[in-house]
């Protein structure tokens, strides 16, 4: 079975960053960490904030893992 494709749209003025995980979108992600817990709930099991941060799987929009904010 493949990993679901993972997009990280661009910070919202309001701050925080919406996360969609192959068909649905899983929330708004305001950090990180955050992002993390939303993949590990989405079955991405045994990740961490650094293979969230490294992972080729995740397409950034406007900025990678380190921005939150516009």
């Amino acid at each position: 079975m493949s990993e679901p494709r993972v997009i990280v749209y661009p910070p919202a003025e309001s701050g925080g960053r919406k996360v969609r995980v192959g068909d649905e979108t899983v929330g708004t992600a305001y950090s990180l960490h955050e992002l993390t817990v939303f993949l590990q709930n989405a079955g991405l099991t045994g990740w961490d904030e650094l293979d969230v941060a490294e992972s080729g799987l995740i397409e950034w929009h406007e900025g990678g893992p380190e921005v939150w904010k516009p």
